[in-house]
């Protein structure tokens, strides 16, 4: 094998026409088709992609609306993997924030399409990952042993510089970073470690603000007891995605918290930034060794989707 992408986006015409919200306004979508996934694959010699619809997710302010995204994503992606399953690999939309609804279609993407995990984001309408209203999701993902991929969402906050700085410069990689620091320090990475978590974008900033993460147990003990690992360790247990990350530098930044087993390739298309020239997507990671390349590029894959990854 050469590559498997844990990190790409399809949006199929079914859940695009039903992402409306209820003042009747349609949020800005860029176009993710199949086919282009797949001359993006034949480009840069990737055998196979993980695909999820991405942000904005299922939420859009009413949850029967979220609940019918949801399932015309997950259905019209799980097409996509029957058509070519040794391609292709999915994860769910789940209708959060709705707890009881986000389980019933759990139950269906993975028991009935037999999707491959599940997709969750940073936040849904200011509710972030480790928020104990939704413990009974990640009873039901541990008990699964679940693969659940965590790409950042919007900030429940007005963006502080406006429209002069996108909202995927700087406040994705921020938002995944408060997803998973809430996760630690709430204790729920403690309390469900089978759940197979992925982070995007080589974990935020996480990685550089690794220290100052953990020195909460040291300056407010009383606010870290939940995490009784510290927050190292469960950075540590993590798989972090190369997705918009194709840099030395911020690779050599995850490695200093997490082994490079833990490790993934991926683009993020259609919003990747791959080189124009040369069929490498990654050239900064030709310094890597052979072996330490092939576990990014495909190898490290087996332990969140195993039926992609071939010899």
């Amino acid at each position: 094998m050469r590559r498997v992408d844990l990190h790409a986006h399809v949006i199929p015409d079914d859940y695009r026409r039903l992402l409306v919200t209820p003042a009747g306004d349609r949020p800005f979508v860029v176009s993710a088709p199949l086919e282009g996934l797949e001359e993006n694959m034949e480009r840069y010699g990737i055998d196979a992609a993980v695909i999820s619809v991405g942000p904005p997710g299922a939420y859009l302010g009413e949850q029967q609306r979220a609940n019918e995204l949801a399932r015309a994503a997950n259905e019209s992606l799980g097409a996509i993997m029957n058509a070519s399953p040794d391609r292709f690999g999915v994860l769910a939309l789940l209708p959060l924030p709705d707890v009881e609804a986000a389980l019933f279609e759990l139950a269906y993407a993975l028991d009935q399409l037999h999707l491959d995990g599940v997709l969750l984001f940073s936040n849904v309408a200011g509710t972030y990952l480790g928020d104990p209203a939704w413990e009974p999701l990640y009873s039901e993902l541990d008990r699964r042993g679940a693969y659940a991929f965590v790409h950042p969402g919007a900030p429940p906050y007005a963006l502080p510089l406006g429209a002069d700085h996108p909202i995927w410069l700087y406040e994705f990689p921020f938002d995944t970073t408060r997803a998973l620091t809430h996760l630690i320090y709430t204790g729920t990475l403690e309390r469900y470690p089978r759940i197979r978590f992925q982070f995007s974008h080589l974990g935020g900033v996480a990685p550089f603000l690794a220290g100052r993460l953990a020195s909460l147990a040291e300056r407010q003990p009383e606010l870290a007891t939940a995490a009784s690992a510290g927050s190292s360790e469960y950075l540590r247990r993590q798989y972090y995605d190369t997705g918009l990350s194709q840099s030395l530098a911020a690779l050599t930044a995850t490695r200093a918290v997490a082994p490079l087993e833990q490790i993934v390739f991926g683009t993020d298309w259609p919003y990747a930034a791959l080189p124009e020239e040369g069929s490498d997507p990654a050239p900064e990671f030709a310094a890597l060794s052979p072996a330490e390349r092939e576990a990014v590029d495909h190898r490290n894959a087996a332990r969140l989707v195993p039926r992609l990854v071939r010899e």
